[in-house]
C-alpha cells in the first residue's frame, strides 16, 4: 500500500494528509473494505494510532491522530469546548458572494438500510459555517437548462463539527459541493466527468489550528491539495478565460 504523507509527528501526535477515497477507520457500513487510515498508519509507523476527529471518506486533507488514548482524550476535550479551528477548501456549484454565514441547525439523519433518508425530528443541533469566495469560474459548457456552467472555489470554516455539516449547509444554500453524490447536483457532477477529470468530491481539509495537548504550544498544520484537487482547479482555469480571483 502507498505510504501516507506525514505532515507532523512527535511522541504524542501525528498528522497526515489523508487521500480522498480512504476511510479513517473500518466501519460496519462497509464491511468489505479492509484498508483504512488507522490500519495503514499503524503498519507504517509501527505503533497504535487513535483518531481524534474524522474526515469523510471522499474528503482529502489534514487529519490528526493521537499516539496514546490519554492524548486522544485531551483532544476530545478541546473539540467539545470548540477550541480547535479547521479550514476547508471546496469547489461548489454556482457563484457565491464574497463572504457568507450559514446558520442552519442540523438534525440526525435516519440511515437505516432499505428506508428513505429522513431527518430525525427533535435531534436538531446548532450548526454555523462561515465561508469566503476565492475564485469564480464561468465555463462555456451547457449544463441542465443553462448555456454555461458556473463554479466557485471557496474557503470554509465550520464553527461546529456536525456530521456532513459543510455538505449539508452548502446544499441548503443551493450551492452543493461538486462530486458529492449524496447532497450534490447530478448535472454538475456529470459535468466534472468530462475530460477524464478525477472522480471525487471536491472538499479538502486545508488546515487545523489547536493547542498541543501536552506541551501547550499553538499548532497550525496545513495539507497541500491532492493532485486530483489541483487538476480540477487547473481544468476550470483552462476552460474559463474570465476567471475572477477575489
Amino acid at each position: 500500500m502507498t505510504p501516507l504523507t506525514i505532515l507532523y509527528q512527535d511522541e504524542h501526535i501525528i498528522a497526515i494528509n489523508k487521500p480522498e477515497g480512504l476511510l479513517v477507520h473500518r466501519t460496519h457500513l462497509d464491511k468489505q473494505e479492509e484498508d483504512a487510515v488507522v490500519q495503514r498508519l499503524r503498519d507504517q509507523i509501527g505503533q497504535w494510532v487513535f483518531p481524534v476527529h474524522r474526515l469523510d471518506r471522499a474528503t482529502s486533507g489534514v487529519l490528526i491522530l493521537a499516539l496514546s488514548p490519554a492524548v486522544a482524550r485531551e483532544f476530545g476535550h478541546q473539540f467539545e469546548n470548540h477550541e480547535i479551528d479547521k479550514t476547508y477548501h471546496a469547489i461548489v456549484r454556482g457563484h457565491l458572494p464574497n463572504t457568507g454565514h450559514i446558520d442552519y441547525p442540523l438534525a440526525k439523519i435516519n440511515e437505516v438500510k432499505g428506508t428513505a433518508r429522513t431527518k430525525v425530528i427533535g435531534t436538531e443541533k446548532d450548526a454555523e459555517t462561515n465561508y469566503k469566495t476565492l475564485t469564480l469560474f464561468t465555463l462555456p459548457i451547457p449544463v441542465s437548462r443553462y448555456d454555461e456552467s458556473r463554479c466557485s472555489l471557496v474557503e470554509i470554516t465550520p464553527l461546529q463539527g456536525r456530521k456532513h455539516q459543510i455538505r449539508r449547509h452548502f446544499k441548503h444554500i443551493f450551492h452543493p459541493l461538486i462530486g458529492d453524490t449524496r447532497y450534490g447536483c447530478r448535472h454538475y457532477n456529470a459535468l466534472f466527468k468530462l475530460d477524464e477529470l478525477p472522480k471525487r468530491m471536491f472538499l479538502h481539509a486545508l488546515s487545523i489550528q489547536f493547542i498541543h495537548p501536552i506541551n501547550c504550544q499553538p499548532m497550525d498544520i496545513s495539507a497541500p491539495y491532492s493532485q486530483s484537487f489541483s487538476d480540477a482547479i487547473e481544468w476550470l482555469s483552462y476552460q474559463d478565460s474570465t476567471v475572477k480571483i477575489r
